[in-house]
């Protein structure tokens, strides 16, 4: 009876702690128990990169049952895989705005994390508009240049033409997140990706194949919806950054542009926004190597694999956000040792969500790929893609972790370094060896990927180690 009573009494506090974390409430998370703080940020950051990665799966499952769906998956993945640079850029500045406003409300300063959080969301503003009307312009141009045949060229730029113009949207949904992860709020970043994906999952059928007065669009329809839906996810969280009951609320004084606090997000968002780019423009080499030498069919296999290990990686780094809130808010604080207590903690979690992940692909990686194409063809180069890429599943989780760590400690030096080197100097040499050199084609790509992020993520382990990150001042 006893040992039931204590049952029923763990089930009930894990139960209030999934209520409190979707709810919302403020939290000190620079006091108490380190795994109730891990395990209530987690849970909405977790399910907030669900949803980013669903917007991917759900475009490539609508456009994968077009017909000649392999020149529409290209087109998806190419872009997508160019759209990273966009990406790269708003986690950059969000990463800055989350390591910013974190340390200040850290320090028990909200009005200063608010200005903080304002003069990330005019710097990312600024950029957006020039990448959004350089990608609408030469839309056809950037499907070329990755390798594409003229037939998804000319089938796919409009696609393309929408989602580089979209751009803003992509950075806003990112940063603004950024800002509420920072300040602990990790339930609104979680909601505000939720209502865009709901958008974005009824009007993805509807623009793609009609209904009634709607014409059908097919692929360009795939990217109206997610800008759209994405669009909604904005909207939804100005209105609550201006107007909500956060801790670190934007007011009208806010909104005058403050030049050294913008010389402070971009000191800390040029590395860390250099670090990502450096992953993207690996990944748009290593799409480009596996179009040229596997075709259509490499390409679409591969982008599709490239997608389902995405909508699995992105929980992954939705838990090491965590950390990057926590070692923000303590090093604020001045706890340092807590701060890297709470990394461990968390990468301990990490690992055995993505080791479980790997045991999924390896035994399912058939039943997975069969949701979202049909080709033969495709569908063996994706599974084969998908085995062999999800063996370093377990290393990625520690790197995430501590990648992140570095990050949210304001050392975005750091993990930029360990990337250039992992990626560029590593990773991209050893893709062309394999593919080009010892004509394996897109499978020297498949083996470069595990063996590359399991070099970085231990490189980033033992440079965590050392502590220099606890010293830095931002």
């Amino acid at each position: 009876m006893p040992q039931q009573s204590m049952t029923t009494n763990k089930v009930s506090y894990y139960f209030s702690l999934i209520k409190q974390s979707l709810k919302g409430e403020d939290m000190d998370y620079t006091s108490g128990s380190l795994r109730r703080a891990v395990f209530t940020l987690a849970i909405p950051m977790i399910l907030e990169m669900c949803m980013e990665s669903v917007f991917a799966v759900v475009d490539l499952y609508f456009v994968g049952h077009l017909p000649d769906s392999s020149h529409a998956i290209q087109t998806v993945g190419l872009t997508e895989s160019v759209i990273t640079i966009v990406y790269s850029l708003a986690i950059g500045i969000s990463m800055a705005a989350t390591a910013l406003v974190a340390r200040r409300v850290g320090e028990k300063n909200p009005d200063a994390a608010a200005y903080a959080g304002m003069q990330a969301i005019w710097l990312s503003i600024f950029v957006t508009i020039v990448i959004s009307v350089l990608g609408a312009v030469f839309a056809a141009d950037i499907l070329r240049l990755m390798g594409a045949e003229e037939t998804t060229v000319q089938q796919g730029a409009s696609y393309t033409r929408l989602m580089m113009g979209g751009s803003l949207v992509i950075m806003l949904l990112f940063m603004i997140n950024g800002i509420f992860r920072g300040a602990g709020n990790a339930s609104m970043a979680m909601k505000s990706l939720w209502l865009a994906n709901i958008c974005n999952i009824i009007l993805c059928p509807l623009f793609i194949r009609g209904l009634g007065p709607i014409p059908a669009f097919g692929l360009t329809g795939a990217a109206m919806a997610t800008t759209t839906g994405r669009g909604i996810g904005v909207l939804y969280q100005l209105y609550h950054l201006f107007k909500g009951k956060s801790q670190v609320r934007i007011r009208a004084r806010h909104l005058k542009i403050d030049w050294s606090i913008i010389r402070s997000v971009v000191k800390i968002a040029s590395p860390g926004t250099f670090q990502f780019i450096i992953a993207s423009c690996s990944w748009i080499f290593l799409a480009k190597l596996v179009a040229e030498t596997g075709g259509d069919h490499g390409s679409a296999g591969y982008q599709t694999a490239v997608r389902l290990l995405i909508f699995f990686i992105l929980p992954a780094w939705g838990l090491s956000n965590a950390a990057a809130t926590l070692v923000g808010q303590n090093l604020g604080a001045k706890q340092p040792e807590r701060a890297e207590e709470s990394v461990l903690k968390t990468a301990k979690y990490n690992v055995i969500f993505m080791l479980l992940v790997t045991m999924l692909f390896l035994f399912g990686a058939e039943f997975f790929i069969s949701f979202f194409t049909q080709d033969p063809d495709v569908k063996a180069i994706a599974v084969r893609a998908l085995r062999i890429m999800s063996a370093g599943y377990v290393f990625y989780g520690i790197g995430m972790v501590t990648i992140n760590a570095f990050n949210g400690a304001g050392d975005t030096w750091t993990p930029t370094w360990i990337n250039f080197v992992g990626f560029w100097l590593f990773q991209i040499p050893l893709a062309y060896l394999l593919a080009r050199y010892l004509q394996m084609g897109p499978l020297g790509v498949f083996i470069a990927v595990p063996v590359a992020e399991t070099a970085i993520s231990i490189a980033a382990f033992v440079l965590f180690k050392r502590g220099k990150w606890k010293k830095v001042m931002i």
